[in-house]
């Protein structure tokens, strides 16, 4: 008896550290981040491994730099972020418009190649970005989108979709048939069952798979370099930073500001639906 004591209270005080562990690792960078932004340069010259910060020394005149206009002597990134929120959300929503139509009839239609579909799906990802980069800057230079937001916005749609269609179908099989037939017999359509039976029940993994779409458009590079380097005015959030980490004459108390910039929205959108994501991330498993 004493040994199973000292067993479990040896394996609950394992798990409490390796999860203060691992929570030191993940917030440590952001937090010295956080930091940085707030000091002064000639404070942080003096002090660099400092971890907390005198309310004497707090400043926020880094944060107005950055947000501030690039015609006002300031980084420009309040117009970065709005480009990047409309190339987000849009790329979001549309790729949620096409996705959850097509999980849902491949994972409920029956039809030639069904079961070939996960693998088509999944073969999309064998191929690095950098390899179909190229094909679509000639096509969308040809096709005139190119610099513009749209472009952007279907790139990133056809990058999200494929996976956004396996993650929802995965889903889609978890939920009962019969759901559905009891839908039909009080005499729903096939609309008015996805409507009012399969969209609700799907709600935790519809809201996964858009922050997933949503965090892959906010962040991305590569491509919003390639179709946007020749128009700052419509350069998103990533390419706002890689312009501050480029430039010599910028104090890195600056590109913190700006680095906060980039992660804080996905942190805010993140713990705000914490639960809702947790419950889509695992809704794919077989239920018993």
């Amino acid at each position: 008896m004493d040994r199973d004591r000292i067993e479990t209270v040896s394996l609950r005080w394992l798990r409490r550290l390796v999860i203060a562990g691992f929570l030191l690792i993940t917030v440590l960078p952001f937090w010295y981040m956080l930091v940085l932004s707030v000091r002064p340069i000639e404070r942080l010259l003096l002090a660099p491994g400092t971890l907390l910060v005198p309310l004497r020394e707090l400043t926020f005149d880094t944060y107005t730099e950055v947000l501030r206009s690039v015609a006002g002597g300031g980084q420009g990134f309040l117009t970065f972020m709005g480009n990047s929120a409309v190339v987000a959300l849009a790329a979001t929503a549309l790729t949620l418009l096409v996705a959850i139509p097509g999980a849902y009839a491949v994972s409920r239609l029956r039809f030639f190649g069904r079961r070939q579909i996960d693998v088509l799906f999944l073969a999309v990802y064998l191929f690095p970005s950098i390899v179909i980069a190229i094909p679509l800057f000639v096509v969308f230079t040809r096709a005139g989108l190119r610099g513009s937001l749209l472009g952007l916005v279907l790139v990133y749609i056809s990058q999200t979709l494929p996976v956004s269609v396996y993650m929802l179908k995965n889903y889609f099989e978890t939920i009962p048939v019969s759901l559905e037939e009891s839908a039909a017999i009080d005499g729903a359509s096939r609309l008015g069952i996805i409507r009012r039976v399969s969209l609700p029940l799907a709600a935790p993994s519809i809201m996964a798979v858009a922050l997933y779409d949503f965090m892959i458009a906010w962040n991305e590079y590569l491509f919003a370099l390639l179709f946007l380097v020749d128009r700052p005015d419509r350069w998103t959030v990533s390419l706002g930073l890689s312009l501050l980490s480029d430039g010599v004459e910028v104090p890195k108390t600056v590109l913190m500001a700006g680095s906060v910039v980039l992660t804080l929205p996905i942190v805010i959108l993140f713990f705000a639906s914490e639960r809702l994501l947790t419950e889509g991330l695992t809704s794919g498993a077989e239920k018993g």
